[in-house]
């Protein structure tokens, strides 16, 4: 037979393949999408770039290219590849359990960003420092928006004061009965959560209701509310919503106000005038307007993935992508700010992953994710208004994550929040984040191999990785240092609270960090073989909790050791504590209240001896040949790979 025949009857037998075979083994030609800056959504969408009659191509959108692979027969996997570039959404994508089996994927090597928002251009002198451009729909508060991003970067707006906070005037004395004692001993009225009485001399007539914005802080969160009135007689504000908890409460009286004129006191800031329907911008020394990238968010969320609990959506793959911009309501967002969307959204999924993902300077939640089976994995989340990643389900595995700089305009902000049962989170790296780094609470969930620094940088109750009615929790191998306690109900390194019972603290190191462990209303845990440095006092509470076991622990303080409710350790053994002062005292509790104290002496196993430590900063503690560790059986600690790991082929 010869060559041209033999190549007829291969091209004629793959023709007849593709066309008689079953709709699952299609051709692969015909199992991706292409979108690109400069495609058409006439076109096919299966071509990764323009023909040259320039008469079939790529699409121009996600939106087209999703509505083209619903066309697919149903269980056929699926591609939409995004070339590079920047695409700019007029509306949310949103993805459901006709999508099953789809991965979107930037293509390789292509940067890939999509904007939640549209960009602003006019801009015209405003006074001599200011610039402003005029915007429909700003006056009726048909386009509202809480963030703004100027070349790049998440743009602080007008704050009055420009540091600091002010101080109000609001009693709220009534006892907080604990989240589990049903929170306030008696209802706030209606009155107590909708009205903040000010000083005189912190606001004036001058104050515009109608753009005014107010954050009241509390112990572990805040509220941000709109004004619906302001009495200059009385010095009163009203407020458009009712605030999370009265101001007051807890005995914090601090807040702040956004979004004035009065407030534009550094270059850098802005604030949308809703009087005068327009977007203000203070700009930085040399930024030239005429040039300047401006986009404002017109979105809340990106992507969305949303099936139903009967059809959830199931095998969604949304990998090596860029999102940006998103805005957030004019609401309280609650504990951690969790009421809020995320840039990329799932809700009644299964086994969908989110891989290689950049999200930055969003208004709302990096990612929000609920579902079983969810990957999350190698994503760079930073510069959010609200938490960085939320997830919960069941068997979800949160992995080699960077996640920093959150909470930008919510402070109640958790940059990874996780929930549900037997869920993984390991090997991420978070840090500089208003609130708590890591919060989970569940069933038989596994938080490990994660580095934490310069948590807790305003808020209160919280902390490096912070536990909440965890049943089974294992928190090993983490690297928590640099958390400073501002006050309040304090900041720790490992806080297992309310309800949390049979979870194991093991194997874990913190630095610098006064209390390395906070355990209260917590029973029948186990905190064994960690290491707690701290540069002063090192302080290890157990508030109305019971039956611990505390033992093969390592506490090295330069100041004195304290021990709060020291009863709550049933089983207190083979520890090597050292108190550079040689203090280490035992406060006796009756709830909250001390009733008495003693001082502790070596028994049960327990030294109060120099372990004679050698190194610790980085991670890899290691001890002198003749420290008295051996003699307790503390097993050596190396925590130095917390964090995300490298890949073979990168970082």
């Amino acid at each position: 037979m010869r060559m041209r025949d033999t190549f007829r009857l291969v091209a004629s037998t793959l023709i007849v393949s593709c066309l008689f075979a079953p709709a699952q083994q299609a051709c692969a030609q015909t199992d991706s999408f292409f979108v690109a800056v400069g495609g058409r959504d006439s076109w096919s969408g299966r071509l990764p770039r323009p023909n040259r009659d320039q008469t079939d191509g790529p699409f121009a959108t996600l939106g087209a290219a999703g509505l083209a692979t619903r066309k697919r027969v149903a269980g056929a996997p699926q591609r939409i590849v995004v070339q590079a570039g920047r695409y700019f959404l007029d509306e949310t994508l949103v993805l459901d359990e006709r999508d099953s089996g789809l991965t979107i994927e930037s293509a390789p090597g292509a940067d890939v960003r999509l904007y939640g928002g549209r960009q602003i251009t006019g801009w015209e002198n405003d006074g001599d420092k200011f610039y402003c451009a005029e915007l429909s729909g700003i006056r009726s508060r048909e386009w509202d928006f809480r963030a703004l991003v100027v070349n790049g970067r998440f743009c602080r707006r007008a704050r009055l004061p420009g540091q600091g906070f002010f101080d109000h005037l609001n009693t709220f004395d009534v006892p907080w009965m604990t989240s589990t004692g049903g929170g306030w001993r008696r209802k706030p009225t209606s009155e107590e959560l909708t009205t903040l009485k000010y000083r005189s001399e912190d606001l004036g007539p001058w104050l515009d209701v109608n753009n005014a914005e107010v954050n009241i802080y509390h112990m572990w969160d805040e509220s941000l509310v709109g004004l619906a009135g302001m009495d200059t007689e009385s010095q009163v504000l009203t407020f458009a919503k009712p605030a999370g908890h009265p101001p007051g409460a807890f005995g914090v009286n601090k807040y702040v106000v956004w979004n004035i004129r009065e407030g534009l006191t550094q270059p850098g800031q802005w604030y949308l005038d809703r009087t005068a329907g327009k977007l203000v911008y203070w700009p930085l020394p040399g930024e030239d307007m005429a040039g300047a990238e401006v986009i404002a968010p017109t979105l809340e969320s990106i992507i969305r993935i949303q099936g139903t609990r009967e059809e959830p959506a199931g095998d969604i793959t949304i990998r090596g992508l860029a999102l940006a911009v998103t805005t957030t309501p004019l609401e309280t967002g609650g504990f951690g700010a969790g009421k809020f969307d995320g840039a990329v959204s799932l809700t009644f999924t299964e086994n969908c992953r989110l891989i290689g993902l950049e999200i930055v300077n969003v208004g709302g939640q990096g990612i929000k994710a609920s579902g079983d089976g969810l990957r999350i994995e190698r994503c760079h989340v930073h510069h959010t208004g609200a938490c960085g990643i939320r997830c919960r389900g069941t068997g979800a595995v949160v992995i080699d994550n960077h996640i920093h700089d959150v909470g930008l305009t919510y402070p109640s902000a958790i940059a990874l929040q996780g929930g549900g049962r037997d869920c993984r989170i390991s090997h991420n790296e978070i840090h500089d984040c208003t609130y708590t780094a890591i919060n989970c609470g569940g069933e038989r969930n596994r938080i490990e191999h994660n580095v934490i620094y310069r948590a807790m940088l305003e808020l209160h109750d919280g902390g490096g990785i912070y536990c909440f009615a965890g049943k089974d929790l294992v928190l090993r191998g983490n690297f928590i240092r640099d958390i400073i306690d501002t006050g309040g109900y304090g900041a720790s390194a490992y806080y297992l609270d309310e309800r949390s019972q049979n979870c194991l603290v093991e194997g874990n190191l913190s630095v610098g960090i006064a209390r390395p462990s906070h355990n209260h209303m917590a029973h029948h845990n186990a905190i064994r073989n960690n290491v707690f440095v701290c540069d002063r006092d090192a302080r290890l509470t157990f508030p109305r909790s019971s039956d611990y076991v505390f033992e093969k622990n390592v506490i090295c303080a330069r100041g004195k050791i304290v021990f709060e409710n020291p009863d709550a350790m049933t089983e207190f053994r083979n520890n090597l504590l050292f108190s550079a002062d040689g203090t280490v005292q035992c406060r006796q509790l009756d709830r909250y209240s001390q009733k008495g104290s003693y001082t502790l002496k070596a028994d049960r196993g327990n030294l109060l001896l120099d372990p004679l430590l050698v190194e610790f900063d980085r991670g890899a503690v290691r001890f002198a040949a003749d420290s008295p560790v051996s003699k307790l059986g503390i097993e050596p600690i190396d925590v130095s790979d917390a964090g995300p790991r490298r890949r073979a082929d990168g970082p």
